[in-house]
């Protein structure tokens, strides 16, 4: 069966060919009665534009690449979701590529997204090369760094308040009466990993004191339970809290202490997170978690890639957003320190 064409749609309607791309172009002006003529043929034929083809001509397609590296961190596919639903009210769509940290790697899928002659990229989790970066500028591309950051000389970055977020959960813990406490980092090749490590080294610091130990779990499950393992596999000083680097951690390591272990979350041990994933209120987790202001971050992101789309001359700026502490049962708190 061949494929229907808009001059077959205007042969059926009795109309230009012009005036059937103009039916299907967003903004673009045709009288009602044509209107009626092309979208009856168009129905009777089954026809669609072809929007990609559109693209090569008109140099607008409408889609925005997202790069992300990985989607087992239940963060990730509810960002996702959120920047699909964003774009999608702004009129446009996303084209998404999995991708490692491998540098060479996300040349390969910015070079496609290039191909596809998309508007903007959005690169979640995942760092650009400098040269990758110019390629894009040469091809009058923006991009935006998502919970990334490369520094005041990267790209456009929306992070949340990594630093000061951890900060509060150092003194958050310390108040609680907690004297050794543990940290399982995010990975530290990241700048969110280091961040966070960073606050949270800070706010023990604020009260003199120092991290039991400080590991890097590499984002990973595995990585993070066998952290937890071996801080409890000796007979001498064991952590009384365990900061960890993002909820998908933080899940392994309340596994292994309750089901391996026995140990007893928060009578024994306090155990905070960071992310507030929607599984960290689960009746399972309950876990006392750093939010990411999902919502809003998702909303920068959408807004100022989009300025930067219409104004390709814009200053790049480093956006933070500032998180909330979300106090669940996985923790003691000073109240319950003093009760």
């Amino acid at each position: 069966m061949n494929s229907v064409t808009s001059n077959d749609v205007a042969r059926l309607a009795g109309v230009s060919q012009s005036a059937v791309s103009r039916f299907f172009t967003p903004g673009a002006s045709v009288s009602t009665k044509t209107a009626e003529k092309v979208q009856d043929a168009a129905k009777r034929l089954g026809y669609r534009p072809n929007v990609l083809a559109r693209s090569l001509i008109t140099g607008n397609s409408r889609i925005i690449g997202l790069v992300v590296a990985y989607l087992e961190n239940q963060f990730y596919p509810e960002a996702l979701e959120r920047l699909s639903h964003e774009l999608k009210k702004k009129g446009y769509h996303i084209l998404v590529f999995m991708a490692s940290n491998d540098l060479k790697e996300t040349e390969g899928i910015v070079e496609n997204f290039i191909d596809y002659q998309v508007e903007g990229i959005i690169a979640a989790s995942v760092a650009l090369s400098q040269n990758l970066a110019e390629l894009c500028r040469r091809h009058g591309i923006p991009v935006l760094l998502f919970n990334r950051h490369q520094g005041s000389e990267g790209p456009p970055s929306v992070t949340s308040e990594n630093i000061s977020g951890s900060h509060a959960v150092a003194e958050f813990l310390v108040r609680g009466g907690h004297k050794r406490i543990a940290h399982i980092s995010g990975w530290l090749g990241s700048s969110t990993g280091r961040d966070r490590e960073n606050g949270f080294r800070a706010g023990l610091a604020s009260f003199g004191m120092k991290p039991f130990a400080c590991i890097d779990g590499m984002y990973r499950r595995d990585v993070a339970a066998d952290v937890a393992r071996a801080l409890f596999a000796h007979s001498g000083p064991r952590p009384d809290a365990i900061f960890v680097g993002n909820d998908h951690m933080a899940f392994a390591v309340m596994d292994v202490l309750r089901c391996e272990l026995g140990i007893r979350i928060p009578e024994d041990i306090s155990v905070v997170g960071y992310d507030d994933v929607p599984l960290a209120a689960w009746g399972a987790y309950d876990l006392t978690t750093m939010r990411q202001p999902l919502n809003r971050m998702v909303e920068t992101v959408v807004h100022d890639l989009l300025h930067r789309i219409a104004d390709p001359e814009a200053d790049p700026v480093q956006i933070r957003i500032e998180g909330e502490l979300k106090i669940r049962g996985s923790a003691r708190t000073a109240k319950e320190r003093t009760a």
